[in-house]
């Protein structure tokens, strides 16, 4: 169960992106993923569409359709403040976080890496002690 406090904060969050409980259209969907049984046959997996920014946020996060509902609230809300200010979610932010890690390496790149690999290696080598050779070594 969300807070009253957690609520109001939402409440502020949706006036500030002009959201107004007048103008969106729930629906329930039934829900599926982990959770079970009590997920598997309720629906609990609210869908949120604001008519007049043409916005629509499923969420079906808990097992809970009143949180449900205001985590939904919350998003929409969000989604439109990122719209109208221009910025970038954090959850976006790590989603292309994650698709560069991922992204290959141009040919210079690797050439660069596999460089740095091999001074890395001479160092290392030079660090050695004098008269050991190979067959030697522990």
């Amino acid at each position: 169960m969300i807070s009253p406090e957690k609520i109001a904060q939402i409440r502020e969050l949706m006036a500030a992106a002009s959201v107004f409980e007048d103008d969106l259209e729930e629906s329930y969907i039934l829900g599926g993923g982990p959770g079970g049984q009590k997920t598997n046959k309720t629906s609990n997996v609210v869908r949120l569409a604001h008519e007049p920014s043409g916005f629509m946020v499923r969420c079906g996060e808990t097992r809970s359709r009143e949180t449900n509902r205001w985590l939904a609230r919350r998003a929409l809300a969000e989604l439109i403040l990122q719209r109208e200010q221009g910025r970038k979610s954090a959850e976006q932010q790590a989603r292309e976080k994650r698709r560069r890690q991922k992204r290959r390496r141009s040919r210079r790149q690797r050439e660069r890496m596999l460089d740095d690999k091999h001074a890395h290696a001479e160092k290392k080598a030079a660090r050695r002690k004098v008269g050991l050779d190979e067959s030697t070594r522990f």
